[in-house]
């Protein structure tokens, strides 16, 4: 895609390399509706590879209230709405086929500056409406008169845009047992082929990052014999403050190095 944008007119929010995807539920989702399909979704994450080369996974989710996260970045290397899930199993939808639905990665060509990745989840009820958006938006609003080259390439695929390093497999969190009241759990399972040869005993730490509003009560690894998947586990005490907390989370290697595309997630009671 090539284009040139002339601005008639200010804009307060201008979105570029637009893409426009469904989540109504997944694994992460707790409301339950009376459908006999696990998971409903055309797309379960949002992917991004900053400028400084880090890999962020964010978990989409039909949350009951509009919400917008901004990834802050400098020139970015690429972003865009994956479906990870391929298995038939997930969806149970022989009409709908969700195992099937298309990837989309955008990947810009020069320097794009300052700015940020936006998303935005809009609450829905049913399947039928594209509630979730991803868009560059630069960190100057252009004003009226300016004009804006921009390219960049769109990579439609049913296979992954994805890390060379270890990915999120699955996301879920609830409350913990009785004995540990006031505290949410969550529990981040991570795979991928480096990852997977690794044994039970090796060194690896799970690196959990809370932003203000709670605190980090515990976290631990271990791996998943069952399919050699590396699960973080973690549990968090909320503040006072009812404000959203954002969470981090990646798994460090031996040598101290990130062996995994950093978890993003944003947690509301």
């Amino acid at each position: 895609v090539r284009a040139s944008l002339h601005f008639r007119r200010a804009v307060g929010v201008l979105g570029l390399a637009p893409l426009t995807s469904m989540f109504w539920r997944g694994e992460n989702s707790h409301s339950p509706a009376d459908d006999f399909r696990p998971e409903v979704h055309d797309s379960d994450g949002l992917q991004i590879q900053t400028g400084a080369g880090e890999w962020i996974w964010r978990p989409l989710v039909n949350h009951r209230e509009l919400r917008v996260a901004t990834f802050a970045d400098e020139n970015p290397r690429g972003f865009g709405l994956l479906q990870r899930d391929r298995s038939f199993e997930s969806y149970q939808d022989l009409e709908a086929s969700y195992h099937r639905r298309p990837s989309l990665w955008v990947e810009p060509v020069g320097r794009w500056g300052r700015g940020g990745v936006r998303l935005v989840e809009i609450p829905t009820g049913t399947e039928f409406d594209d509630n979730i958006v991803a868009f560059w938006t630069p960190e100057k609003a252009p004003a009226a008169g300016d004009r804006l080259e921009l390219e960049y390439r769109l990579h439609w695929s049913l296979g992954r845009a994805d890390a060379p390093l270890g990915r999120v497999r699955a996301t879920r969190s609830g409350r913990t047992a009785y004995y540990e009241p006031g505290l949410h759990r969550f529990v981040v399972d991570f795979e991928g082929e480096s990852l997977a040869k690794r044994p039970a005993d090796a060194k690896l730490a799970p690196v959990v990052t809370v932003g203000e509003g709670a605190s980090l009560n515990h976290a631990s690894i271990q791996r998943n014999p069952e399919n050699a998947t590396w699960r973080v586990a973690f549990t968090i005490r909320p503040g006072e403050t009812v404000r959203p907390v954002e969470l981090r989370c990646f798994i460090r290697g031996e040598d101290g190095a990130a062996l995994t595309e950093t978890w993003s997630h944003l947690w509301s009671r």
